[in-house]
């Protein structure tokens, strides 16, 4: 018996009648969805496995050197040769390919509902307390809603990890266009620019460094969720970590543990490497 036995009100009932509602109407939709984030997970998980390990040594050090420093490009690529030799190179790699889909989907929702929310105040104000339940609301209430939408497998870990890591990128886009400078929005309006040309010629360009920081924290939310989205048959290094749960294997637990550790520094590191690059160009411009 609850508090007000009288005064019931299943809102639940009411979700689970929606969603049920959505998985018929839209059947053909979620079908796409799945075929193709299925693909693009498979297609970027074979290329990296095709790739010499050797190789992608050799890129991220190329990468740290040149968005960092030559001596985190060296430290970079002694992370990943440790992960290799734990034995975990194809979880490495599957969970490099779940990140890198998430994170490109959510870029390419994200970015232009920030720009929509940025033109928008009515739009913003719609979004602002969904963004706030989807940053806020417990991350395994995402993986009901993956399974039922997508049964078990990468395709319902990366629906999770959206939900998760799109916030970021979508705040911080509305952020950087409306903080643009309105002079130099008025100057070339009164030059005769379109929207589109003040859009693409000075709002994005200028709002960049700030955008490329919703990127970096919309990726490291994404690498966040691979441990939880082990939980709906996402493989991996998080898939990893939950088999020495249930085995009680410190040793293995260990080891994926610090691979996640090691990518998280390195994604971190080289997206914040990024961002500065853009933030030093636009001085200088």
């Amino acid at each position: 018996m609850g508090v007000f036995p009288d005064i019931t009100f299943k809102l639940g009932d009411y979700v689970e009648s929606f969603v049920n509602f959505l998985d018929t109407t839209l059947e053909a939709f979620f079908e796409f969805i799945y075929l193709f984030s299925s693909n693009v997970i498979n297609g970027i998980e074979g290329f990296l496995i095709w790739i010499p390990w050797w190789l992608f040594i050799v890129l991220i050090i190329l990468l740290g050197w040149y968005f960092k420093s030559v001596t985190a490009g060296l430290l970079y690529g002694i992370f990943i040769f440790l992960v290799g030799t734990f034995g975990l190179w194809e979880d490495l790699m599957t969970t490099i390919a779940i990140v890198m889909t998430a994170v490109l989907i959510s870029l390419a929702l994200g970015i232009p509902l920030g720009v929509w929310m940025a033109f928008s105040k009515r739009f913003s104000v719609v979004m602002r307390p969904i963004l706030d339940a989807m940053q806020t609301m417990p991350s395994f209430v995402y993986l009901i809603p993956a399974i039922f939408f997508f049964g078990l497998g990468n395709v319902s870990a990366i629906f999770a990890t959206l939900i998760y890591a799109i916030p970021p990128v979508i705040r911080l886009t509305e952020l950087a266009i409306r903080s643009v400078d309105q002079e130099v929005m008025e100057s070339a309006e009164s030059f005769g620019s379109s929207r589109w040309q003040m859009l693409f010629k000075i709002q994005l360009p200028q709002a960049l460094p700030t955008i490329m920081a919703g990127v970096n924290q919309t990726t490291m939310m994404a690498l966040a969720m691979v441990v939880i989205a082990s939980m709906v048959g996402a493989q991996g290094l998080g898939e990893q970590v939950l088999v020495s749960i249930n085995q009680i294997d410190i040793a293995l637990g260990f080891e994926a543990g610090i691979s996640i550790v090691f990518l998280a520094i390195i994604i971190d590191r080289i997206t914040g490497g990024v961002a500065d690059k853009f933030q030093k160009h636009r001085r200088v411009s």
